[in-house]
């Protein structure tokens, strides 16, 4: 009776035993198939696309693979020197979207500011086009904070995958999950060397560990362990087993973000990828496995010196290293950087700005649990300029007026006129502080930054409005709807009679614009913003002819880029394409343009806004720019100076700033003086091409007499070129200077910087 008891009770236990077990199988079934790690969506800047007759110079390139992590040197990927006056480089390679872009060795000469030349020095020949690896500048992180970047197993070097088992797992290729003799052989071997030089799981017991379960040493955990690492042995080939070990492996933590897998802790503790790791570097990166925070080398640098000299020592005598090449790698210094490439992205308005658009097309889980690789249009060697000449000047102007350091405050877009695409954002001086993005957030009045759009709109009806059309700056009291009236002065206090549209838009006058808004009438001024992307609710008052209305720069630039394409509604974009964790593109964010405004009043308007910077309001950046950087733009204040506006572009670049104050105090500055000093700082760092627009079909210019609108001579003192749509110039003529045949060119050539 006793024996049949026992034997039913051993069976009952065997059967439990067996339904344990198969729970335990369909654990390892349920999560370990297909490994799917929750993955942040690691957002890239745009990549540097090189070929000969590109704008760059030896300083730049050099500025641009140094935010690569490429280091000085001539062998190896990422590393670069100089040679004579130009660069020799090891480029990276990088999986695009498009195609697999190979690394090269590859010479790049430059000849006055130019790219000159582009050789593939391992094939002899010349490249059409080298593109560079582009900077990770941002990771959108899963909720629990764990950051791993996924490597497979054939590109992981042999080295490392020696000197890990070497270390963790000698007989990992023989044993099946568990090894008696490998938990005996570390048992014995600690106690001879008196503290912990050897651990007895196996790297399969290892991953259970970490990827299954808890870590709390308690026997049952022990026996899970076991029988788990026997099941993943008996379902998954010992490769599938080392790549999930070598993804998965806890290696360091930074703050919140700990940090997992061998290919992230490279780059955590080296900037740079595994193939570029040296002996030591790789027998640092072993060793560490068995403390990350023990062992932290920037931390703890002696310990992990110990540590790692440890195992060179193993791989030795286990005859995997030379005793001369044990000896070398040993006098080798950590090498580690001085401090952690860190999981807060340094661009963070810019990075805002990407999420708002990412949130279109994608949820929060999607950007922060599947991996996602999102290229973007940052280029960020001008956002780098942006951000110091903002942080400068602002600080320049604060001294210069003898303003509290810190008081004041601004934001800067920069993008390209044709296509859209945003090259840099800066929403607060303190340029690495995520918060308050002034630049996508702060919605202050805009002056008369608006009054292009009043002429624009004026402009596309050309039977009526010319630049050479005479407006009366004179006295203006307007009734409104509600019985309250409303009489707009100008800035200087002061009226001008009759001017042309062209001076009063140069001079910027608000009587004489409000004249012309409201001949025109402002709701055609509303719609034409509408037009060119406004998407807020634009009340027709008069006041909005002068700008009594909240934007945000952001906002103001998408206005502008109507003005600097041409006349398209081109949308800001800062998404070029997003690709999944496998690579395959999941989508790409095309030019998208449509006709907005007409190409041959944009052109009158651009006009106008470069006799801005000739003449008018932003005259002072003929001192400040170079002469062959034409450009065109329009400053802006508002009441009693609490806001400075500049918004302008040149051939290659649209730049619009803002400076104020958070407390809405006033601050003793214009546009001018206030805007107008930072915006120069930028255009000159971020543009290489000036503003030389095409003349448009349907449109030529006349000499005009600036006091009658009428045609006028050369000698003539207060002509003016101007140009019109045909139909649309005077055909009188002024009494102003020697009467002789009417002159018409198709562009003046000392316009845009062409010349006297």
């Amino acid at each position: 009776m006793a024996l049949a008891f026992t034997a039913l009770l051993g069976l009952g236990a065997l059967v439990g035993l067996g339904g344990y077990t198969l729970h335990l199988d369909q654990q390892i079934r349920s999560q370990f198939e297909g490994k799917r790690w929750s993955l942040p969506a690691r957002v890239f800047a745009r990549p540097l696309e090189i070929y000969v007759g590109l704008d760059l110079d030896r300083e730049t390139l050099e500025q641009e693979l140094q935010l690569l992590h490429y280091h000085p040197g001539q062998e190896g990927g990422g590393r670069y020197a100089r040679q004579g006056g130009g660069v020799v480089l090891h480029t990276r390679g990088f999986p695009f979207a498009d195609s697999y872009e190979p690394p090269r060795r590859v010479r790049v000469s430059f000849s006055d500011g130019r790219v000159s030349g582009l050789e593939d020095l391992e094939e002899g020949n010349s490249l059409p086009l080298l593109r560079l690896e582009p900077a990770l500048i941002a990771n959108i992180y899963p909720s629990h904070g764990e950051d791993r970047l996924l490597v497979q197993l054939d590109d992981v070097p042999e080295e490392l995958i020696r000197t890990l088992l070497t270390v963790e797992d000698r007989k990992f290729y023989e044993h099946r999950g568990v090894d008696p003799a490998g938990i005996a052989r570390a048992a014995l071997a600690n106690l001879r060397a008196g503290r912990t030089v050897q651990g007895g799981s196996t790297l399969t017991q290892q991953l259970v560990k970490n990827y299954f379960l808890t870590h709390d040493r308690s026997w049952g955990r022990k026996f899970n362990e076991a029988i788990m690492a026997l099941l993943l042995e008996w379902r998954y080939d010992k490769d599938e087993i080392l790549e999930a070990y070598l993804n998965e492996v806890f290696l360091g933590q930074d703050g919140m973000r700990a940090i997992h897998g061998v290919g992230m802790a490279s780059q955590f503790y080296f900037q740079r990828q595994l193939s570029e790791l040296s002996t030591a570097e790789m027998a640092l990166l072993v060793g560490i496995i068995r403390g990350p925070s023990f062992y932290d080398p920037r931390r703890r640098p002696e310990r992990a010196m110990e540590r790692r000299n440890l195992v060179l020592a193993l791989l030795e005598s286990e005859g995997h290293l030379e005793s001369d090449q044990a000896r070398a790698a040993r006098e080798r210094p950590l090498n580690v950087s001085a401090n952690p490439p860190s999981g807060v992205t340094p661009f963070p308005a810019f990075v805002q700005l990407l999420r708002d658009q990412l949130r279109r097309d994608y949820r929060d889980a999607d950007l922060q649990e599947e991996g996602l690789l999102i290229f973007t249009t940052l280029d960020p060697i001008k956002q780098l300029a942006t951000e110091q000449a903002l942080v400068r000047r602002l600080a320049r102007l604060e001294q210069d007026r003898g303003l509290p350091e810190g008081a004041l405050q601004g934001a800067v877009v920069v993008t390209r006129p044709d296509n859209g695409e945003v090259l840099a954002v800066v929403g607060d001086r303190q340029v690495r502080q995520a918060g308050f993005n002034r630049a996508l957030q702060a919605r202050r009045p805009v002056g008369s930054v608006i009054k292009p759009m009043v002429y624009l709109a004026a402009l596309s009806h050309p039977h009526r409005y010319s630049l050479a059309t005479l407006l009366e700056d004179e006295p203006l009291t307007v009734e409104l709807d509600n019985g309250d009236t409303w009489s707009p002065r100008n800035a200087s206090r002061e009226f001008y009679g009759q001017v042309t549209a062209q001076e009063s838009l140069v001079r910027s006058y608000n009587v004489a614009t409000t004249r012309l808004g409201m001949d025109l009438g402002v709701g055609r001024v509303v719609e034409q913003m509408r037009r060119l992307g406004i998407r807020q609710d634009l009340p027709a008052y008069p006041s909005l002819l002068l700008g009594a209305v909240d934007m945000s720069p952001l906002e103001v630039t998408g206005l502008y880029q109507g003005l600097a394409s041409g006349g398209y509604y081109v949308p800001l974009r800062a998404i070029r394409e997003v690709m999944d964790r496998e690579g395959q593109l999941l989508q790409r964010y095309s030019l998208s343009l449509r006709q907005a405004a007409d190409e041959k009043a944009v052109y009158l308007v651009t006009a106008a806004l470069h006799e801005v910077t000739r003449s008018g309001t932003g005259r002072r950046l003929q001192s400040s720019l170079p002469e062959d950087l034409a450009v065109a733009g329009k400053t802006g204040t508002t009441g009693e100076m609490r806001d400075a506006w500049f918004a302008g572009y040149s051939g290659d670049a649209l730049v619009v700033v803002w400076v104020g104050r958070d407390d809405n105090q006033p601050m003793g500055l214009t546009g001018s003086s206030g805007a107008l000093p930072v915006w120069s700082d930028v255009m000159q760092a971020v543009s290489r091409r000036g503003l030389v627009p095409s003349v448009p079909e349907g449109v030529a210019w006349r000499l005009i007499d600036a006091k009658t609108g009428l045609l006028a001579e050369e000698d003539c003192e207060t002509a003016q070129w101007m140009p019109f749509i045909d139909g649309s110039a005077p055909t009188q003529r002024s009494e102003c200077g020697v009467q002789t045949p009417p002159q018409e060119e198709s562009q003046p050539r000392w316009l845009f910087g062409g010349g006297q």
